[in-house]
């Protein structure tokens, strides 16, 4: 389908206004490192200001990538990417609570809000745009409806179900035809699917469609148990096997497999690492490669490079963490962004950064083939007037 088909869809005077220009925002041509860019349709009190590393949208475009990104304390869903004229592209779309990302493959997205679960398909063809600007666009094709039970990260299964981490019910779930959910595992500790977030499940490593690692705040098995274990009772455990691979954490998050190994984000001391298994009767050993100067959830990887994701700590509930004293030692605040983590030296190569209402992320992703994405969401009449569909086949309907 072309753009000239796509921006027709309706007749003239039912179309509604384009799609892009309102949720989206360019941030200043790379090399002008602080300049900042505030979305058009957001009150003076609530603004949010943007800046860059100027190498950002050059280095994005060089890899052919965009980057996801989730922010639930503010709604906001983000696709990252170098504009036609060389800045970066920020597309901005608001759900309740947007939470875990998965990107299975280059044409579909997973986000996890606050009671639902949205599969995302782009509708674009290779060659095709939208506005003469956009290379990809997103549109929420299939919606589970969870209800609110704090879904975390998500995942699909080698069989095309998704996965998600059911925070509340302290176990790992898939969406049920009848029901809220369907229970897939819990861990041993947990003695029960109950309603009592007791341990904080939160993070899903994946490999090969299958659920491999979580990340856990503690081993508790009584309700919000893990907020008195938040300073070193976190844990990574095998889904295979139920046994505690690695202890002594701070609050992990995002475990991710990559390059052999399980890496993740010790996110109350602010450091990016992996996790060297034990051998003969030996602990396992949390490398760290890097701190990052935040609260660190969202974790991904492409090429030599680590994405991560940074907030502000929430010090009435985070207080007393070990990053809190790794801020006052490097003489720096927090920070909401993404860093970019040379993995062979443990540098931050590029960076985006966040200021004014949005203090929080949750998860990132890396977006593979598109280099200005955009998506629809349902807080605005746009999603009524972008209408594709499927060719007519012969014999479509049953004899």
């Amino acid at each position: 389908m072309s753009e000239r088909e796509l921006s027709s869809a309706l007749d003239d005077e039912e179309r509604p206004a384009p799609a892009a220009p309102p949720a989206s925002t360019e941030i200043a041509p790379a090399g002008q490192e602080t300049k900042a860019a505030e979305p058009q349709s957001t009150p003076a009190e609530e603004r949010v200001t943007y800046s860059m590393s100027p190498g950002l949208p050059g280095f994005l475009a060089a890899q052919r990538i965009a980057l996801a990104v989730s922010s639930y304390q503010s709604g906001k869903f983000y696709l990252l990417g170098q504009n036609v004229d060389g800045g970066l592209m920020v597309d901005e779309r608001f759900f309740r609570k947007a939470m875990g990302i998965c990107v299975p493959d280059k044409d579909t997205l997973l986000l996890a809000t606050l009671f639902q679960i949205v599969r995302f398909k782009n509708v674009l063809n290779p060659g095709e745009q939208i506005n003469n600007v956009f290379d990809a666009c997103y549109v929420p094709r299939e919606t589970y409806v969870t209800g609110e039970i704090d879904a975390h990260d998500v995942g699909v299964l080698k069989d095309g179900r998704v996965v998600f981490v059911n925070t509340l019910y302290n176990c790992l779930a898939t969406p049920s035809e009848r029901h809220s959910f369907t229970p897939l595992w819990k861990p041993p500790f947990i003695s029960g699917i109950v309603k009592e977030d007791r341990c904080h499940l939160n993070g899903l490593a994946m490999a090969d469609g299958v659920p491999r690692y979580v990340t856990a705040v503690s081993r508790s098995d009584t309700i919000d148990g893990w907020r008195d274990r938040r300073a070193s009772g976190g844990v990574v455990i095998d889904v295979q096997s139920g046994e505690i691979v690695i202890g002594g954490l701070s609050m992990p998050h995002s475990p991710r497999i990559y390059r052999d190994r399980l890496w993740l984000l010790n996110s109350g001391t602010g450091e990016l690492g992996w996790i060297e298994p034990g051998s003969g009767g030996g602990a396992a050993k949390f490398h760290v490669l890097a701190f990052c100067p935040g609260f660190l959830r969202g974790l991904a990887f492409h090429g030599n490079h680590a994405f991560v994701g940074l907030s502000k700590p929430r010090y009435q509930r985070f207080e007393g963490l070990a990053l809190d004293q790794k801020l006052a030692d490097a003489d720096s605040e927090p920070w909401c962004g993404v860093q970019v983590i040379d993995l062979d030296s443990g540098a931050c190569v590029h960076w985006f950064r966040l200021d004014g209402a949005v203090a929080e992320l949750y998860d990132l992703a890396v977006v593979p083939g598109a280099m200005r994405p955009m998506s629809l969401g349902f807080a605005s009449d746009e999603i009524l007037g972008l209408i594709t569909h499927d060719p007519l086949a012969d014999g479509a309907l049953p004899s």
